[in-house]
């Protein structure tokens, strides 16, 4: 069974992210202090508590999963944000788009007699269309212990330039192990699965996901945290979250309302700020700025 690298949680972005290059994924050992680790699990215990089972083979007919994590729990937030995060995904995302963003939160709790998940590559949520690019940086927080036995994550380590109908051997794929208040970081591309849950307890990983600004994500951010509470959150983070223009003429809309009663195309920051605005796709410093890049390539 392959073993996945281990690194410090302080480990500089650019060994992260050749890690990441040559394997897929790698576990960051505690990058959450033990304090900051209870409060979490106690803030979104009542919602993982209430949430019902998977109803398919895939989302698990022993395993819950719970979004809306950035509207729910402001201490959710905190790891969205987390610094360490964004420089991978600056690294890994950034050289393929003006703007990355966040993909999914969602806390996945196995609970004990669950079965092994199947085998796949998070990037199939868009289909097989983008196998010329990385679009998907990742991240589980274990907010328990993950062993062998409560379902710790299967990965493929070197996978990611496997073809899509390759099959994973057993001898290929490797456990991610890991103390609670460690992460879990991998990539779209890699091979992974959830793990069975053999033991008596449950295991709780929070998984947050960001990809590429120019793709639909997974989580509707728009729904699961909509303007009357996106409204409320750091500026950064509402425009993590989808309320900023992804590059010129992506992203901007026009407010529904009467004949000459508001501006026709704005930036998704107006629904948050409202105010004076004028027509506009982008601004001339973004129009500018993918002029640039296209006459770069």
């Amino acid at each position: 069974m392959p073993e996945l690298a281990h690194l410090p949680a302080d480990a500089p972005a650019a060994e992260i992210t050749a890690v990441l290059e040559r394997d897929g994924a790698l576990i960051l050992d505690d990058a959450l202090p033990a304090d900051e680790l209870a409060a979490l699990v106690a803030e979104l215990r009542p919602y993982v508590e209430a949430t019902e089972v998977g109803r398919d083979a895939f989302s698990g007919a022993r395993t819950t999963r719970t979004g809306a994590l950035v509207a729910r729990s402001p201490l959710t937030r905190r790891l969205v944000m987390d610094g360490r995060v964004r420089a991978l995904c600056d690294a890994v995302l950034g050289p393929n788009c003006h703007r990355w963003q966040l993909h999914l939160t969602q806390l996945i709790r196995i609970l004990p007699g669950q079965g092994g998940q199947p085998i796949h590559r998070d990037r199939w949520a868009w289909g097989r269309h983008l196998s010329h690019v990385e679009p998907q940086l990742n991240t589980i927080w274990a907010l328990t212990d993950f062993t062998e036995a409560n379902g710790a994550t299967q990965v493929v380590p070197g996978s990611t330039g496997w073809p899509d109908g390759r099959k994973a051997e057993p001898h290929e794929i490797g456990r991610a192990t890991m103390k609670a208040g460690s992460v879990l970081v991998y990539t779209g591309s890699v091979f992974h699965a959830g793990g069975a849950n053999d033991s008596d307890g449950d295991r709780w990983g929070l998984n947050i996901t960001y990809c590429l600004g120019w793709l639909r994500q997974e989580e509707n951010q728009y729904l699961s945290c909509p303007p009357e509470i996106a409204r409320t959150l750091d500026p950064e983070l509402q425009a993590l979250l989808g309320y900023a223009m992804g590059n010129y003429a992506l992203g901007y809309f026009t407010p529904p309302v009467g004949p000459g009663e508001g501006p026709e195309a704005v930036p998704p920051e107006w629904a948050l700020k409202g105010g004076e605005a004028t027509g506009s796709l982008g601004g001339e410093d973004l129009y500018a700025d993918v002029v640039a890049r296209a006459r770069a390539h």
